[in-house]
């Protein structure tokens, strides 16, 4: 989708090695929204009193409610053309967050139909005050799929371990973690009876491992503020294209004086890209700025600084962008904000497999810049538990890409790069409304206008999105999670036949229900697609119908 992908930028800093994590979107098919009602299975720690505090805006006068707001974005932007949250995890153990005892760690199973299988297992502890662990191993598997049964299949397994290590003056917090996926390009044409489709040449496989370590101060009597954290991915695919990626972020921020703060923020990519061909491709970001807060209005202004290599495509360039924005609070609770900023956005083949996992072999991968993103737009929250936001954006592109069957086989993508200027228009509106934790809901829409330049049509993306998302407390053993998604606008071309489809509108409703038995036991039904529509995301490609997950839950 077209709202652009906004990149962290940072100071300057030198990494040798290669990053990248990857999430491939499981059947490329939309699922509910994830809504982590399993709060109780993060282990966090009280958040310290950080200098990086001090750069928000300061409090108005003494007695205003301070505004909490935090508006869902289902992050539409140009880096990612699709609205896929995940499947909800089951939410038995909200019921006992108040419980002196909770208990944090479960076991899940569970089956429905298509041959699905789910199990899960998540492990949590913290053996000393300032040190605390988890461990998670999931698998999610379906024997069959919408087309050709098992031709459709696929399963997904990962497995995550993590720690943080708090002291006084600082922390640390480290992870692992490892995705298999398996699935099927099960888009070819219709065959003539009696013809089998070998389905070890439609087979892809993917196995991404990483490795994360972060590093933050939080002495809040240190006069600078910082924190740095590196991350270390590995991607192979069943086609032998790879990618290694080494990441490296800081951010820092050095107060002035009690209202003004000189800020600094890097990023530094260095990955290596193998398929046909093998790729080099490079990332640095400093972006140095400086900010005004007082009780009305906050500024910021500062120049973010890009440079970009890639060996095989030729590319060595340093671009520079503006990086302004202001945010004014005229009443309490109401922020009117506007921002001029650009970037180069980093696109990387893991980014683009979770974007699209049917991309076919040697798909092209590039950056794309934008250079110039102008918006404005209110936000902010009431005293009642309503909180909204509306906003414009205006954005320039260069290298703007959308997905579309390819010429050689319609059944796999290809990625399809604008080299002209691509400019896009974006309007969103959210509101939400929690009611005493008993009740929450979100209304999010976005509308896209896209004028591009060397390219036929943006193929898949959308003009228009809807999500609605409800939570209900029903009891303290009965919990109710709906969503609804609308996509509208997409368009698809054959280029073998030159046909042009406007694919139809997308509409899927998802109803989670969790009822907790006794204290350790809890059962869970997910219906997916409640609509029964196989409504077809990417041409080819129909989604299952109606579908289901059950199981129990045993917490301990």
């Amino acid at each position: 989708m077209t709202h652009s992908k906004i990149l962290r930028s940072s100071l300057f800093l030198l990494a040798l090695g290669f990053s990248s994590q990857f999430a491939v979107a499981q059947k490329g098919e939309i699922e509910s929204q994830t809504y982590e009602i399993l709060k109780d299975k993060s282990i966090e720690f009280a958040p310290a009193d950080r200098v990086f505090d001090k750069v928000q805006p300061v409090k108005g006068e003494t007695g205003k409610k301070k505004v909490s707001y935090q508006i869902i974005d289902p992050e539409i932007n140009i880096a990612s053309p699709k609205l896929t949250p995940a499947v909800a995890a089951s939410s038995d153990e909200q019921s006992r967050k108040d419980e002196p005892d909770v208990l944090n760690n479960y076991v899940k199973a569970g089956g429905g139909n298509y041959g699905r299988f789910l199990g899960e297992l998540f492990v949590g502890g913290r053996p000393k005050e300032d040190l605390a662990y988890t461990v998670q191993l999931k698998h999610l598997s379906a024997a069959n799929g919408p087309v050709d049964g098992k031709n459709s299949a696929n399963a997904a397994t990962g497995f995550k371990i993590g720690g943080k290590y708090i002291r006084e003056k600082y922390k640390v917090d480290a992870g692992f973690n490892f995705d298999r996926k398996n699935y099927y390009f099960y888009g070819y044409k219709p065959q003539p009876e009696g013809v089998v489709v070998d389905r070890d040449t439609i087979r892809q496989t993917l196995n991404q491992f990483g490795f994360n370590l972060g590093f933050e101060n939080t002495d809040a009597s240190v006069l600078v503020d910082y924190s740095v954290k590196t991350s270390l991915n590995s991607l192979k695919d069943r086609y032998n294209a790879s990618e290694i990626d080494w990441g490296t972020n800081l951010t820092a921020s050095v107060p002035i004086s009690e209202t003004f703060f000189a800020l600094l923020e890097a990023d530094a990519y260095v990955s290596q890209r193998v398929d046909y061909f093998t790729y080099n491709r490079n990332l640095f970001r400093v972006k140095p700025t400086f900010k005004y807060v007082n009780d009305m209005f906050s500024v910021s202004a500062g120049i973010n600084a890009v440079n970009e290599t890639d060996s095989q495509l030729d590319i060595n360039r340093t671009k520079a962008f503006p990086a302004v924005n202001l945010d004014v609070t005229p009443i309490s609770g109401v922020h009117i904000f506007a921002g001029w900023n650009g970037d180069i956005v980093r696109n990387t083949l893991k980014s683009m497999l979770s974007e699209n996992q049917w991309l076919g072999p040697n798909v092209l991968v590039m950056n794309t810049e934008k250079t110039s993103d102008i918006s404005a737009g209110v936000k902010g929250e009431t005293g009642t538990g309503i909180n909204y936001e509306g906003k414009v954006a205006y954005t320039s592109y260069r290298n703007f890409y959308s997905y579309n069957n390819s010429l050689s086989d319609t059944s796999r993508f290809s990625a399809i790069f604008d080299p002209g200027k691509t400019k896009v228009l974006t309007i969103s509106a959210q509101a939400g409304y929690n009611f005493n934790e008993l009740f929450k809901t979100s209304l999010k829409a976005n509308f896209f206008d896209y004028a591009v330049d060397k390219v036929e049509e943006p193929w898949h993306r959308p003009d228009l999105t809807l999500n609605w998302f409800n939570a209900l407390t029903i009891s303290k053993k009965l919990f109710v999670t709906a969503d609804f998604y609308m996509l509208r606008g997409l368009k698809a071309k054959n280029f073998q036949t030159g046909e042009v489809t406007k694919l139809p509108v997308i509409a899927d409703l998802n109803l989670k229900i969790d009822y907790l038995l006794t204290r350790n036991f809890s059962a869970f039904v997910n219906l997916n697609n409640v609509l029964g529509k196989r409504y077809q995301r990417y041409q080819y490609y129909p989604q299952q119908g109606l579908n289901f997950i059950a199981g129990l839950s045993f917490s301990f």
